[in-house]
């Protein structure tokens, strides 16, 4: 019979958060094992920011994240801030840009990223296994872990699998299987960061204006962002779209600001002096492609002179708040990130452990803790990582 291989921890994933949990418990003084199903670590790192890797955001607090309770993420957060990372990024001698909103990149490539984290398990002697593919977890006196490339065994067990995005890069539900085994509850889960996709009766509207773009701010449940936002052949996407999308659920309207910034009704008072129409005055701030489309559709085909107190009044409105349904949204395979996930109340805050199930935490995408774009995901799991790994 194969005897199981020892280790002080186990962690399960091979992306960010995983990867830092490693080498941050190994640096004190604990034997950890990284298992990753994929062929190598950091591939979900290794696309983001456009293989830039918006690696952290200096603005990251608590408001920036969504959660079954707010409070949960602050104290790691706050014992783990964005300018701890970026002194490791620069101790690594990476060269690094903020593009915008606090956002910031690397200078060169996403491999970068991967590289250091790589350098510190490695300087750290953390043994890191790919192509490894959990098959179950049981536990006894201490946890044990059976993969495809052999049975380990470990006191302490770290799940940061993250969630069901980007499929194409090998994402699972590993992570909401385990946690269920040991039953420890795990919130709804739907795809977050994610475009729109339209209602079959705007498919005439939509279309045509795939490919262009144009600034907005976008409302919903509360939430505002001032963004862009880009057409698609099959919906909308774009920043302040995939920002949105995280609070959307299927069948609630969007209210859009086209003219995002301008006065409500300043913008009309030279046209309503200069005879212009409605498109001639929309063609000078939008993309003509979607002056045409929209005006066609929302504003009467005369100079503004002649258009009623009411049918300005209605215009103005809708510029302002341009009330919009979609049908759903593209889904998983397009979405950056999962919203829900283990539930926060059944976690410690200061150190990612099963209240439950000593010797078992959950750190990064997989806990019910969803970020904003822009940096906001990697620094949840930096900070839950650091907040997991410094406490086993």
């Amino acid at each position: 019979m194969e005897i199981p291989e020892h280790h002080d921890v186990i962690v399960i994933g091979g992306g960010g958060g995983g990867m830092f949990c490693a080498f941050t418990a190994a640096n004190r003084g604990k034997s950890v094992l990284l298992l990753e199903h994929s062929e190598r670590v950091g591939k979900k790192i290794e696309i983001s920011g456009g293989g830039r890797c918006n690696f952290t955001n200096i603005n990251a607090s608590a408001e920036n994240y969504l959660s079954g309770n707010r409070d949960f993420c602050k104290s790691a957060l706050a014992r783990y801030t964005p300018w701890d990372f970026i002194e490791l990024v620069e101790k690594h001698g990476i060269s690094y840009h903020e593009k915008k909103l606090g956002q910031q990149f690397c200078d060169g490539s996403s491999r970068q990223i991967i590289s250091m984290l790589e350098s510190e398990c490695l300087e750290a002697r953390v043994r890191i296994l790919c192509g490894c593919r959990v098959e179950d977890v049981v536990k006894n006196e201490c946890f044990e872990v059976i993969t495809s490339r052999g049975r380990f065994k470990a006191k302490a067990l770290v799940i940061a699998t993250g969630g069901l995005s980007f499929a194409k890069l090998g994402s699972s539900d590993i992570g909401y299987r385990i946690a269920r085994k040991f039953e420890i509850g795990v919130t709804p889960l739907r795809p977050g960061l994610v475009p729109l996709t339209y209602r079959a009766e705007e498919k005439s509207f939509f279309e045509p204006l795939a490919g262009v773009a144009l600034p907005v701010r976008v409302t919903h449940a509360g939430k505002s962002f001032d963004e862009a936002m880009l057409f698609t052949h099959r919906g909308v996407s774009g920043p302040a779209i995939l920002q949105i999308s995280s609070y959307w659920e299927e069948g609630d309207p969007l209210s859009i600001d086209l003219l995002p910034g301008q006065e409500e009704g300043k913008f009309f008072e030279s046209s309503l002096r200069s005879g212009a129409t409605p498109l001639q005055t929309m063609s000078k701030v939008w993309p003509r492609r979607f002056a045409e489309s929209w005006c066609a559709r929302n504003a009467p085909d005369q100079p503004m002179a002649r258009c009623s107190k009411i049918e300005v009044e209605t215009l103005k409105a809708s510029l302002h708040a341009w009330g919009q349904s979609f049908q759903g949204t593209e889904g998983y395979p397009k979405a950056e990130v999962t919203v829900g996930g283990i539930e926060t109340g059944e976690l410690s805050s200061k150190t990612m452990e099963a209240r439950s199930v000593p010797g078992l935490y959950f750190i990064g995408e997989v806990v019910d803790v969803t970020g904003w774009l822009g940096g906001y995901n990697f620094q949840w799991a930096w900070a839950s990582a650091h907040a997991c790994g410094s406490a086993i």
